[in-house]
């Protein structure tokens, strides 16, 4: 009892919310700042690196504290949400006035207004504008599984069926900040793995947020709806999952709902289903060191708006299968592509177009600032500018036609918008002076009296300085005292003695300045205060008014928002289409695959940026016996002369025209590809014990177990992180399983050339290499693929190039050399007694090359002295001792 007593109110108050928030640290309200105590402070000064200190104690200890200010509390907020933090913001819900009513010792009420996670964040300056931010939930019932997600700040609510197999794949595409999972698969380590290689921080609840039946009814209450069949026919995982996504928004949002879309049901049939491994080895959205840098997305992105920014990473996750939407998709595209002039319009109007969809969202949670309602009313003032411009052409493609009817509409929200929001608007209501002139009648009479105030004030000033000979007189203002006259402390005795005692009233001294204040000043002071708080009282109900004419119109602005989008990706496609020389595709629901001329979309545009030289398209075609080609390639060839370069080339083919974009080759038909498996490169994963090789086996055993006729695989390199024969014997295991079980559309490259001798056997296999020539030792790499097979490796000129010592090529040169004629004769036994160590003497010199005939001839040739004719000949000259 004795320490109970000796707990302030405050700290009382304090520990009774903290004690309903144990999993969040508590930003608690007191002023202009935001304090943490006890182990919360410590937690959060470590992470922010801000200084702790301590205030007071609490049962006989220290209580540590820290604090950051509120104006910049986003910026700090950002960092504990990227170290793993949930944070709950505390904040003051009464008036310091009216505490004091109920007693000297009353503490102001305050109430945790909001949850900050990583999958519900909507602030600008907490989210990434090119990417979305997904909360997500994985629901389990009688062994069938459902993913369910959302985007907070835009309003995005999808679901589909998925299993524990199909939950990897999902969470790869979807890139999660957060999942949802049930208390009671906590210890599940296999499912928490997915969710840490998603990305993703895993939060859990309670049963009874997954209960289907109480979700089903939590989700009717809000989309306002007497039944769920409108959206779609769920099982009751997706019930579940959707559910416990809503129940977990109204928990973090403290009943603030954000816009959510109707939901919409993935059946999982109409997109290319891509693992987490083959996301990850082709670079899709995410480089393998990490950021966006050299990813298929940076290489293809050229969209003008943070909206049109994430749709295309969708797209790009996400590939069609419906050959009949892709080709609505490439309609548009080439309609911009065809119709240059047009095509610049849009993309003109687009860099104009701010953020829509966050502001609408943070506008439905009463978060926004007056700069929402600009954003808002420039986007929609762009799209009406827009849809004109697409009124004026004809033969418009009809999905082109459909998004400029998207856009119309709107021009009595835009209007009002115009006639009430100033020009540039500030951040905060609470700051004042969005509100336009002429706006609303009282607000101009409170402005004027308030700023004629300070008109008053000046002349003020100057009276007293003129009636007291002090012309150094000031009236200044501060939160403290209001209004006050200051001298300095030279003249303060005049004012304190006769005649103007009587006038001027002492408030204050300090060790430099005196300051006064008279009756007069006080009742102007009153004047003003109250004008200035009646106007900025005023703004905020028109603020109020304002945003509840956008919400009223919510659906119509944010598919106009969702319509600037898709005009944003089809038209930055084609500008990368024309900029890159990249064709339309021919996306058909056979099993073709006819690429001419492709290039790799990122290399290409890599070696342009180093000044590399240009890039050797070639040529892949997997359509099968019928079109006279073979399903399956197996490539042989050196290292470094771009074998997975071809195959992930093609992988990225299929992707871009299956997402309903241009390709970078000559030509290219593509049959529907329903499954992308790509097991190239290679990597441990020591945090769950797995070795190179046993990671190659688990990618590797995915494929082999899922792949279907509609595949594309590319393999790199199976078998090569073991003995030589057991890898050999696995290679060669899983090309005729591809081959005769999958029979699937491949790639495989390899450096076992023992595996060619099965073009001989399987029909449906044919062999290619990379073409590289040899010269003195030398190994020049061509960069193009042929039918045939590769002799050798070249590994040893390949270590040369790397830069090993001369010495150690000697030796490798040597100990090959032994090895294959071990080889031709049978074995290798006795092969450290035939090499003995050193043999090679290590401080030989290095072999000096011999000069080339051409080297030879150039050498005796004095440029300046030849005529034309003379030169040409000399052209010809060395092109035959080249050919030689």
């Amino acid at each position: 009892m004795t320490a109970q007593a000796a707990v302030t109110p405050m700290m009382a108050q304090y520990l009774e919310i903290k004690e309903a928030h144990q999993d969040a640290l508590l930003f608690y309200r007191m002023g202009d700042f935001y304090e943490l105590f006890f182990q919360d402070a410590v937690q959060a000064a470590a992470a922010l690196d801000i200084a702790l200190t301590k205030r007071g104690k609490h049962l006989g200890e220290d209580i540590a504290m820290c604090g950051v200010p509120v104006h910049a509390a986003e910026g700090y907020l950002l960092t504990l949400i990227r170290k793993g933090f949930r944070v709950a913001v505390c904040e003051q819900t009464e008036d310091p006035a009216e505490a004091k009513k109920r007693g000297y010792k009353a503490v102001v009420r305050r109430e945790v207004v909001r949850l900050v996670t990583p999958g519900t964040l909507t602030e600008d300056t907490l989210l990434e504008a090119r990417r979305n931010n997904f909360l997500a939930a994985w629901a389990e019932i009688r062994g069938e599984g459902a993913v369910a997600w959302a985007d907070m700040s835009t309003g995005e609510l999808g679901v589909t069926g998925a299993n524990r197999a199909g939950l990897g794949p999902m969470l790869a595409r979807l890139a999660p900040r957060e999942v949802l999972i049930r208390d009671q698969v906590v210890e599940d380590i296999a499912l928490i793995g997915q969710i840490e290689e998603a990305g993703a921080v895993s939060t859990t609840l309670g049963a009874a947020s997954f209960d289907s039946t109480a979700g089903e009814d939590r989700l009717k209450r809000v989309f306002g709806v007497a039944t769920l069949e409108s959206f779609g026919a769920f099982e009751r995982a997706e019930i579940a999952a959707l559910g416990a996504l809503a129940d977990y928004i109204e928990l973090t949002q403290k009943g603030r709902l954000p816009l959510l879309k109707a939901p919409v049901r993935e059946t999982g049939t109409g997109q290319m289903r891509i693992d987490a491994a083959t996301r990850r080895n082709l670079e899709l959205t995410q480089a393998l060191s990490g950021g966006r840098e050299g990813t298929l997305l940076q290489a293809i992105d050229r969209t003008l708006t943070g909206a049109g920014a994430r749709l295309l990473a969708m797209r790009l996750a996400a590939p069609l299968t419906e050959t009949t939407e892709i080709a609505r998709r490439l309609d548009v595209v080439s309609h911009f592509v065809e119709d240059p002039e047009l095509r610049d319009q849009i993309r003109t109007a687009l860099a104009q177009v701010p953020e829509i969809e966050r502001s609408l969202s943070r506008l439905v949670l009463d978060r926004a600032g007056p700069r929402d309602l600009a954003a808002i009313r420039a986007g929609l003032a762009q799209a009406a500018d827009l849809a004109a411009v697409l009124a004026e052409h004809a033969g418009l493609p009809e999905d082109l036609a459909a998004a400029g009817q998207r856009l119309t509409g709107h021009d009595e929200l835009v209007d009002l918008l115009e006639r009430s929001l100033v020009a540039e608007p500030p951040l905060l209501a609470r700051d004042g002076g969005f509100v336009a002139p002429e706006t609303d009648d009282a607000l101009d009479e409170a402005r004027e009296l308030r700023d004629q105030g300070k008109g008053v004030i000046a002349r003020m000033q100057a009276d007293y300085a003129a009636e007291t000979g002090i012309e150094s007189l000031k009236i200044k203002h501060n939160n403290v005292l209001g209004y006050f006259i200051e001298v300095t402390a030279r003249h303060g005795d005049t004012l304190m003695a006769a005649p103007f005692n009587e006038r001027f009233i002492h408030r204050q001294t300090l060790a430099n300045q005196i300051r006064f204040t008279t009756t007069d000043l006080s009742e102007i002071e009153t004047r003003i205060l109250n004008a200035g708080f009646r106007a900025l009282e005023i703004e905020k109900r028109i603020f109020g008014e304002l945003r509840q004419a956008v919400l009223a119109r919510v659906s119509q602005v944010g598919d106009a928002a969702r319509a600037l989008a898709e005009l944003d990706v089809a038209a930055s496609h084609a500008d990368l289409a024309i900029g890159e020389d990249w064709c339309r595709p021919t996306v058909t629901p056979d099993r073709a695959f006819q690429v001419e001329a492709g290039r790799h979309p990122v290399v290409e545009r890599a070696l342009r940026a180093e000044g590399g030289g240009a890039f050797i398209a070639n040529d892949c075609a997997l359509s099968g016996p019928a079109s006279g080609a073979a399903p399956v390639w197996l490539m042989t060839g050196p290292n470094m002369a771009g074998k997975s370069t071809f195959l992930r080339q093609n992988a990225l083919i299929a992707i871009l025209a299956q997402m309903g974009a241009y390709v970078p080759a000559k030509r290219a038909e593509i049959g529907v590809v329903d499954q992308l498996f790509s097991r190239v490169g290679a990597a441990d994963d020591l945090a769950r014990g797995r070795s190179t090789f046993m990671v190659e086996m688990v990618e590797t055993a995915a494929i082999l177990n899922q792949a279907g006729p509609q595949a594309l695989v590319i393999l790199d390199e199976i078998g090569r992180g073991t003995a030589t024969y057991d890898g050999l014997s696995i290679a060669w295991a899983t090309l005729e399983h591809l081959h005769e079980v999958n029979q699937c559309r491949g790639l495989f490259a390899t450096h076992y050339h023992e595996l060619v001798a099965l073009t001989e056997t399987l029909e449906n296999l044919s062999p290619a290499t990379v073409a590289v020539r040899e010269w003195e030792g030398e190994v020049i790499f061509l960069h193009e693929v042929k039918a045939g097979a590769a002799d050798r490796s070249y590994g040893v000129q390949v270590a040369k190039l790397a830069g090993l010592p001369e010495p150690v090529i000697a030796r490798a040169r040597d100990v090959l050399e032994r090895l294959e004629s071990q080889d031709r004769e049978g074995g290798a036994a006795g092969l450290a007694d035939a090499l003995p160590l050193f043999s090679a003497a290590p401080r030989m010199a290095p072999p000096t090359p011999r000069e080339s005939v051409v080297e030879e001839r150039l050498a005796s040739v004095e440029p300046d002295l030849l005529t034309p004719r003379e030169a040409l000949e000399l052209l010809y000259e060395l092109k035959t001792l080249t050919l030689s």
